[in-house]
């Protein structure tokens, strides 16, 4: 679908569109005769709809066409000075998970141009804003979040009371828009060019305009810290800004919605919507009832909190099947429940009890359907190594179980693009999973990979040195399996043969606890014990930078932090590309629970959500941009 310009469905577009009214300034001042387009931007491309140019005063008014997109945004140009580009989203259409928008009139801005150009990175080429639906339009309904395009100023979420001070998301906004501004007209243009020439990546082109540097950073954001921060400095229109110069140029965002609290993990259906298992009630140590699920933007939706179907503290499990039904295994309940896309409850009131659930954890979804469940403990009333439980076709009352090929202690599971589900053990060598403890020394563990045809492998167990209590797994999309291991603080890379093909040590500990893999196969890895995100390289390195190998580091050797940022049991990324994390506790002694999601602004390469199972990145090919895959046979 595309959008009208009058915000309406755009099956009867009004004859004659309504104008859309503007101001553009720079360095706080009126951008005069400047050069305004409006353009629309969909999976097919970019398209002008109108232009104008501003007077005196800075203002504009452009009667578009007939035409529609996806997303409109407007760019400003300074007659005979193309170094100055700005720019600011207008409008979102219903191709996303969030309710179409269209602004009549617009600021355009160096904050609205920082805000629009994270929000959108992942589909920003040279020749405009284009991508498929739906991550084209969450990623514009993103940038409402930083800035509010109708008066330039900052948005409502990066300055409430659970980002604004709290963070410094907005101070980093704020210094990238000083930044911007050292290219207004009038201004010294030594200083603009030391910008743009800082802004260039290694080996890279030097950005001809504003609009690239800023893209340049929210792609590459550890270059020139140092250097540009002591540059923003010279600029003093916009505040707060940064005090000190950052670790790299990283936007969060920290989404406090109702009962989300002790997140376990995280599932992203094919909308865009967030849905995340709960391990407390708010404030308490008491086992939550309740699935929470947040739109594309942060806010509570499909009446979450959803409570029923057996939940008793959301485990670290959730997957969604092929019908977009949710299931997440209910830790406390010994039980899976079971939700449909629309939040309805699908199970029954004590959830499905069917194989002899003790302590479910991981949960995924196989390319014919199957639920695959990490059956913590395995038989009830006794805390035995553990099974793997399947329903076929996501039928409980088939439920089959399976043993042996060293299972012990499930924790995770993952499927490959063969079929076979790939879990982790997590032997605990006598700690207790939810407790302040962690195995000293050396832990061990081990990795299981069961076949299509619900039996162990016969390179199963995997055991290695580097598996050192690997708690998650994440497949890429030439079927290599990624594990961290919690106590070595190391990541391990296993063939689909099962052979092992690398170890990387992270080089700061951060206890590393989950993984996701991006559509450029990167490798992204949530930090438990040190609060943090790290990025290692992974098989693709075309996708990394100059001289990168498989492995490499790409995040400062801390991670990314923020304030905002506890102690992680989650990540998960988006077709918007987007990456969203779980804070699961906020202390660890005593341990108490954490509070929301926190959302890293356009970091990642999008992928298809949701996942596939393998990662891949949503196509601009054919109409649907994230079809169904479906197994083959391991060569």
């Amino acid at each position: 679908m595309a959008l009208a310009l009058t915000g309406l469905p755009a099956t009867t577009p009004p004859a004659t569109p309504a104008p859309l009214h503007g101001t553009a300034t720079s360095a706080g001042k009126a951008l005069s005769h400047a050069d305004v387009t409006l353009f629309a931007g969909d999976r097919h491309g970019t398209r002008e709809l109108g232009r104008a140019t501003t007077d005196a005063n800075g203002t504009f008014q452009i009667r578009p066409s007939r035409r529609t997109g996806s997303v409109l945004y407007v760019e400003a140009v300074p007659a005979g000075d193309r170094s100055l580009r700005l720019r600011s989203v207008v409008g979102v259409g219903p191709g996303g998970g969030v309710p179409q928008r269209f602004e009549s009139a617009v600021t355009v801005n160096e904050f609205t141009t920082v805000a629009t150009t994270y929000a959108l990175a992942q589909f920003t080429r040279q020749r405009g804003i284009t991508g498929p639906s739906p991550g084209l339009e969450n990623a514009a309904a993103t940038s409402y979040n930083l800035a509010n395009p109708a008066s330039g100023r900052p948005g409502k979420v990066i300055t409430d009371r659970n980002n604004g001070t709290k963070n410094d998301t907005l101070a980093t906004l704020g210094t990238l828009a000083n930044l911007v501004s050292l290219c207004a007209p009038g201004a010294d243009t030594g200083r603009c060019q030391d910008m743009l020439r800082l802004a260039t990546p290694q080996h890279g082109k030097t950005p001809g305009d504003t609009a690239q540097a800023v893209l340049n950073l929210a792609h590459n954001p550890r270059l020139a810290t140092g250097k540009l921060y002591a540059l923003a400095g010279r600029a003093h229109t916009y505040a707060p800004a940064l005090t000190a110069a950052p670790a790299a140029w990283i936007l969060a965002l920290h989404y406090v919605a109702p009962d989300v609290y002790a997140p376990g993990r995280m599932a992203i259906d094919a909308k865009g919507n967030v849905w995340a298992s709960n391990n407390w009630l708010p404030g308490t140590r008491n086992p939550s009832p309740y699935v929470t699920v947040q739109d594309p933007v942060g806010n509570p939706t499909l009446n979450s909190p959803i409570s029923g179907g057996g939940m008793k503290a959301g485990a670290w499990g959730i997957a969604i099947d092929h019908d977009g039904s949710v299931w997440v295994p209910s830790y406390g309940g010994d039980a899976m429940s079971k939700y449909s896309s629309t939040g309805k409850p699908l199970s029954p009131p004590t959830g499905f009890r069917n194989g002899d659930l003790n302590h479910p954890q991981g949960t995924a979804v196989d390319q014919k359907g199957n639920i695959w469940i990490a059956n913590f403990y395995g038989l009830k009333g006794n805390r035995g190594q553990g099974s793997v439980i399947v329903y076929p076709h996501g039928d409980p009352s088939k439920a089959i179980t399976i043993k042996g090929g060293g299972l012990d202690h499930p924790f995770s599971i993952q499927i490959d693009g063969y079929g076979r589900a790939w879990v982790s053990n997590a032997r605990l060598n006598g700690a207790k999973l939810l407790e302040t403890r962690v195995p000293k020394g050396h832990a061990g563990g081990s990795v299981t990979v069961i076949g299509p045809d619900f039996k162990p492998t016969s390179f199963s167990p995997i055991k290695d040195n580097s598996l050192d209590w690997p708690l998650a797994l994440a497949v890429d999309s030439k079927n290599n399996v990624w594990v961290p291991s919690f106590v070595s603080n190391s990541v391990t890379k296993i063939g689909p043969s099962g052979k092992i093909t690398g170890e990387y040590r992270l080089p700061t500990t951060i206890a590393p606890w989950s993984v996701a893999i991006d559509g450029s196969d990167r490798v992204w890895i949530a930090g438990f014990g040190a609060p943090s995100v790290s990025v290692l390289c992974g098989v693709n390195t075309s996708a990394c930078p100059p001289g990168s190998s498989t492995g490499s580091l790409l995040t400062p050797p801390h991670g990314y932090r923020s304030n905002s940022i506890q102690h992680l049991t989650a990540i998960q990324l988006d077709q918007s590309g987007n990456v969203w994390l779980a804070n699961n506790w906020s202390k660890l002694v005593p341990p108490t629970g954490g509070t929301g999601l926190v959302e890293l602004i356009g970091a990642a390469t999008p992928v298809c959500t949701p996942l596939t199972p393998v990662p891949a990145r949503p196509a601009t090919t054919s109409s649907t941009a994230c079809p169904a895959q479906t197994s083959t046979q391991p060569r």
